[in-house]
């Protein structure tokens, strides 16, 4: 694999490097994506071209180890790409069963176009080199494209092509979920009018009708073809040495959930029709690619720079500005595969903040998705006897808990309890966003209405979750699990949950303060509105008032607790694992494979304590253990990052990330270190495996946020752009634009000490920047430079 700023490019076929690099070369535009499988390949142990629509979700019911299990999937769609090819007679061609002389795959970051180049050897002299460019567009989001274009060496050959829209597909790309049913589609009809062929088809519970229809052209007849759940159009094409024929497939998408269509199947046919040529689509694509790029410019040299903009192009294959019009969350694997059954987790606290000051308007879509589910939030509080709103630690269509009770222990084979719905931080994850959004936006309509009910009933949530303990004269928050994951009971307890998780209290009270904040002020209509329709009185507030100042947060030795009694945890023998097992990153796995548990120790997945500052500023931090009525000097927030950094497997992707921002922002060494780990999560699989069934949408958005928010210190608080930029010796060069409070195209851009910010020229308000020694105001159309103390 070779990369530039430009190019992502795989050379020679790898069967076993495969399922990653679809991942990888995975297309999309915001709407719907498709892995970057081979055309001719089927799905199988080595190849998956999985197609998947934004917010499409089925619901099956299982048996597993004997019991009945429930689970909503992401939808793996007919298979549009398929387009097979062999010489006339011969058998189908694929690089699993006929020599392959040469094969390259290129994605091209710049014009969102996948590249693929094939030499075939033919037998007799003779050799089939397949070039393909493939397309999902930008601009339209219900279209993508293929040109395949076939040489002959030696001789004349006659090809036969078969270009297909194949509804015979499963759920089956995660090898650990095969025990579930994955046959999600029913009612699969296929026809053929004019020149092209359709597909139309539901899903077995939600019934979500699906519309595909294409339009194939070559340089011979084409004739249509059905066979079972599969629909074809095939041509035979006489090649001539140093002769290129190519073959050319528009395919359009509709779904029952798309707005301003009667009948998906109908919408999908007319939109194939009136859709142009390839080489218009391409020109249209390339222009909304090349758009996208200005609003979310970033310039960093080297290897990371590269890697950079391999996660922006994921990024925004995923959440592009076509998600604004959708009522979807952010999928946890993007859209690039099953794993996690495309469910959305917190990963958002991870992408929100850099889509605020680029894509303000997907944030928003984003955080409406949350809010529509508020009702269903508040259901789930009320279900275990509270008030106020329960978010679901994995959501899908609408909002109820997703997380399986059962998951898979591939070391031992086992089905085992899970109890990772216990994180119910997922709610202060998204009031985190909805603040930061309406800092970094300016949007004051959202805060007032969506925002501000949004963030009562998670303040709610919270007030009504803490129990007062006279013994410790504070306020509690038992039974819950925290961002590590590993904890998930105490040793021996029968019930799961553990008591009053640090990063969930301080969270909790951060959550109570500004929902304080907003309602203290709203503009007296609105706020008599909120009343009103909540039943908020002076009492509650009062409450949240006080537990805002008395959550307990436990400590030990001199450090903070993850949780109360972590503290009387046995100490892990790390140096023996690490020699017995090539790779402990998933030690609870490894320990339950030996009979353990790793309830047992002081071991943590990833960042749970250190995650409060990836949240927050120090000096935020310090305020808020201020509130609460606890000293945070530096000492000790150093002892603890010492404490957990020793004891933390990095068995998530999100982990590198965290560790490296932490340790940057502290100007201590050993912060590249996480950064790379960080960086290359994706590209070099270092999860064993895992992003062959989909990218860490998360961690790759976290990066990019990396330079932008951590290097530079950027917070957007308090009307300003407050910046406090801290170096990191291995990237010290860098640059990229913001929009920020309607200025589009902010520029900022460190080099050796200096820092220059730009200001495009507008008819907006002027930006107060602030710095730790001085304060400055720019205009529009400003540029100054500045010079960072050392």
């Amino acid at each position: 694999m070779t990369a530039t700023a430009s190019t992502w490019d795989y050379v020679h076929y790898d069967a076993a490097e495969e399922r990653l690099r679809e991942s990888l070369c995975t297309l999309g535009n915001g709407y719907f994506a498709t892995r970057g499988a081979l055309p001719e390949c089927a799905a199988d142990d080595v190849h998956y071209p999985g197609t998947y629509v934004a917010g499409c979700y089925n619901r099956l019911t299982s048996t597993v180890a004997g019991r009945t299990v429930e689970n909503e999937d992401m939808v793996n769609l007919p298979n549009w790409l398929t387009l097979s090819f062999r010489a006339a007679g011969g058998d189908w061609l694929t690089p699993d069963t006929a020599p392959v002389q040469d094969h390259r795959q290129t994605v091209h970051l710049d014009s969102g176009v996948l590249e693929r180049r094939t030499r075939f050897a033919l037998g007799d002299g003779r050799a089939l080199t397949v070039r393909q460019l493939r397309l999902v567009h930008m601009a339209d989001p219900h279209l993508a494209a293929l040109r395949t274009e076939f040489t002959v060496e030696g001789a004349g050959t006659d090809l036969d092509v078969e270009s297909a829209l194949d509804g015979d597909v499963t759920n089956s790309g995660v090898p650990r979920y095969r025990d579930l049913d994955g046959r999600h589609l029913t009612h699969v009809h296929t026809g053929a009018d004019d020149g092209t062929v359709w597909l139309r088809c539901r899903t077995r519970t939600s019934d979500i009708r699906i519309g595909m229809a294409a339009r194939t052209s070559a340089g011979a007849p084409v004739a249509p073809g059905r066979e079972h759940l599969r629909v074809a159009q095939r041509t035979t094409l006489r090649l001539e040495p140093g002769r290129t024929a190519t073959v050319d497939k528009i395919v359009a998408l509709h779904t029952s959930h798309d707005p301003a269509i009667s009948d998906p199947l109908q919408a999908a046919v007319g939109r194939v029709a009136a859709a142009p040529g390839f080489d218009e689509l391409l020109a249209g694509h390339r222009t909304a690619w090349g758009q996208l790029w200005r609003r979310a410019q970033l310039e960093v040299p080297g290897e990371a720079g590269a890697i950079l903009r391999l996660h922006l192009f994921h990024v925004l294959q995923t959440l592009s500005p076509h998600t604004a019009d959708l009522d979807v969350g952010v999928p946890a694997r993007g859209l690039h595969g099953e794993a996690y059954r495309g469910h959305v987790f917190w990963d958002e606290l991870f992408v929100l903040p850099y889509l605020n000051l680029h894509f303000p308007e997907v944030s928003r879509a984003l955080l409406q998705y949350r809010h529509r589910r508020l009702e269903r939030a508040r259901t789930a509080a009320r279900a275990i006897g509270r008030r106020g709103a329960l978010y679901p630690w994995q959501s899908g269509s609408d909002g109820r808990e997703e997380t399986q009770r059962l998951h898979l222990n591939p070391h031992s084979g086992r089905w085992l309890p899970d109890h990772s719905h216990l994180q119910h931080h997922v709610g202060s994850a998204i009031a985190y966003n909805v603040w930061q959004y309406c800092e970094a936006s300016g949007d004051a309509e959202f805060l007032h209405t969506k925002g501000a009910e949004t963030l009562l009933q998670i303040a709610r949530f919270w007030a009504d979750s803490a129990t007062w303990d006279g013994h410790l004269g504070r306020h509690r928050i038992r039974g819950v699990v925290g961002p590590d994951e590993y904890h998930e009971a105490y040793p021996g307890a029968v019930e799961p949950g553990l008591d009053d998780n640090t990063y969930t209290n301080v969270t909790a009270s951060w959550v109570l303060t500004r929902a304080l904040e907003v309602v203290r002020s709203l503009p007296e209509p609105r706020r008599r509105e909120l009343v009103e329709r909540t039943g908020l009185d002076g009492g509650e507030l009062e409450q949240w008032e006080d537990v805002s100042r008395t959550l307990h947060v436990p400590f030990h030795e001199g450090v903070i607790s993850q949780f109360e009694g972590y503290g009387d945890l046995a100490e892990l023998d790390w140096a023996g694992y690490r020699e017995r097992y090539d790779d402990i990153r998933r030690l609870d796995r490894i320990l339950e494979a030996e009979d353990d548990s790793v309830n047992n120790y002081r071991a943590s997945k990833q960042a749970d304590v250190l995650m409060l500052g990836y949240l927050f500023s120090p000096a935020e931090l310090r305020a808020l253990f201020d509130r609460l009525g606890y000293g945070l000097d530096d000492d000790t927030w150093r002892r603890t990052v010492d404490h957990y950094l020793a004891r933390t497997s990095h068995g998530s992707t999100l982990s590198g990330l965290v560790h490296g921002w932490i340790l940057a922002r502290a100007r201590r060494a050993g912060a590249w270190t996480f950064c790379q780990e960080a960086l290359k999560g994706d590209v070099a699989d270092l999860q064993g495996g895992t992003t062959g069934e989909g990218i860490h949408l998360g961690a790759m958005a976290g990066t990019l946020d990396l330079v932008q928010r951590c290097l530079t210190g950027l917070e957007t608080r308090d009307g300003a752009l407050w910046l406090d930029p801290v170096p990191l010796p291995e990237l010290s060069s860098y640059g990229f634009s913001i929009r920020y409070q309607g200025h589009w195209g902010v520029r900022l851009r460190l080099e050796h000490g200096h820092l220059e910010i730009a200001v495009p020229a507008s008819d907006r308000l002027p930006i107060d920047v602030r710095l730790p020694d001085r304060a400055l105001q720019l205009q529009p159309g400003d540029t100054c430079r500045l010079v960072l103390p050392d």
